[in-house]
């Protein structure tokens, strides 16, 4: 984990993966060990079902350090569901509502 953050809606993670783990298995990982550990401390939790996962190539590791670190001013500017339409169309991916958000 190289970074972490968020707001109440979301959370960013900035991941280094080793060569052999698949990002839905980090994921599953993630996600499952978190919720044991949140639980075991009396919080009530739930992950949403989906995930969304960018790569990030090693020249921009700062910048996206940095974009994490402060998630909350960035959100007094722009939404959540403005951030991800904006991530997935510069990704060059088809961007449908109705499948990010449910």
């Amino acid at each position: 984990m190289l970074a972490a953050g968020g707001v109440a809606n979301h959370s960013h993670l900035l991941i280094a993966l080793p060569v052999g783990v698949a990002p839905a298995k980090a994921i599953q990982v993630l996600k499952a060990n978190s919720s044991r550990w949140i639980h075991e401390h009396g919080i009530a939790f739930a992950w949403q079902v989906g995930y969304g996962a960018f790569s990030v190539s090693s020249s921009n590791k700062t910048a996206v350090k940095d974009y994490i670190e402060h998630q909350a001013e960035h959100h007094r500017g722009r939404s959540y569901e403005a951030e991800l339409e904006a991530m997935i169309r510069k990704s060059g991916m088809r961007f449908d509502p109705e499948e990010a958000f449910g």
